[in-house]
């Protein structure tokens, strides 16, 4: 359930009607995660809330997105919200992995808070395994995308002139038979229980997702993230250029640098 942050002089509105929420799944190379960083870093979005869910392992650090020393002790945990309403956005960003068979409760938790919200529609940011492409997968871009069918309404001819390529079905059993598919994303988390919900339930969502290895996953997170750009246009377009989005100050620690001072 979404928690929000106290103010002075009151709560923060727990409604977002109209917004789009945007949302990483929790999967190979964590590529979601470190996309939905970008967003909130370079739009210097501001924090409304958390998500209270025992679904996650807990876990509680310093601000990742600090610009001084000042705010640099702020306290995060697993599962915070963000918000940007100039743009009618807010962003769940989830930092810790699912606790085992605690998938379903958590997109039960969340769509409801969706629709409780009044969300004008979900995007979720996803990666899976590129080494389980089949054949067809392989052919072209490592993007996908993904829209039900409420979605599909309203900006499935977008997609069509920018040429995304929708996510293909594969064969429920590999060269036993090819007429029964069905969509797979191996090592996409929480993905696909998301999506196919919400389109029993009518909500208007849209999945992108990158094939990936795990390893440095910046480049990938950056590829997404351009990718999701072109659609909504966060910000000013540059072709192939990383250099539009401002790296959070906790990025100097993934690959095992020093801890921060201020944890002590």
């Amino acid at each position: 359930m979404f928690v929000p942050c106290g103010r002075p002089g009151g709560s923060a509105d727990t409604r977002f009607e109209g917004f789009t929420l945007l949302l990483p799944a929790v999967s190979v190379g964590n590529v979601g995660q470190l996309a939905i960083d970008l967003v909130i870093s370079t739009l210097d979005m501001t924090k409304v809330g958390y998500f209270y869910t025992d679904c996650l392992v807990p876990m509680v650090g310093n601000n990742p997105y600090a610009t001084a020393e000042e705010n640099s002790m702020e306290l995060s945990i697993n599962a915070e919200v963000y918000s940007l309403p100039s743009k009618k956005l807010v962003v769940l960003q989830i930092r810790s992995p699912f606790i085992k068979n605690k998938y379903r409760p958590f997109c039960e938790t969340l769509l409801s808070w969706v629709k409780g919200s009044r969300c004008a529609r979900v995007v979720v940011l996803s990666s899976s395994h590129a080494y389980q492409r089949d054949d067809e997968q392989l052919l072209g871009t490592p993007l996908r995308y993904l829209l039900t069918p409420d979605l599909e309404k309203a900006v499935g001819g977008l997609m069509q002139e920018l040429n995304w390529k929708e996510m293909e079905k594969v064969a429920a059993y590999p060269g036993i038979s090819d007429t029964d598919k069905v969509l797979h994303i191996p090592g996409g988390g929480i993905t696909k229980l998301l999506f196919t919900e919400s389109c029993s339930k009518g909500i208007q969502m849209a999945v992108l997702l990158k094939f990936c290895s795990e390893g440095d996953n910046i480049p990938d997170a950056f590829v997404l993230i351009n990718y999701l750009n072109e659609w909504l246009q966060l910000v000013k377009s540059e072709v192939n250029s990383s250099s539009q989005w401002k790296i959070p100050s906790s990025w100097r620690l993934l690959f095992g640098n020093g801890l921060p001072p201020a944890l002590f």
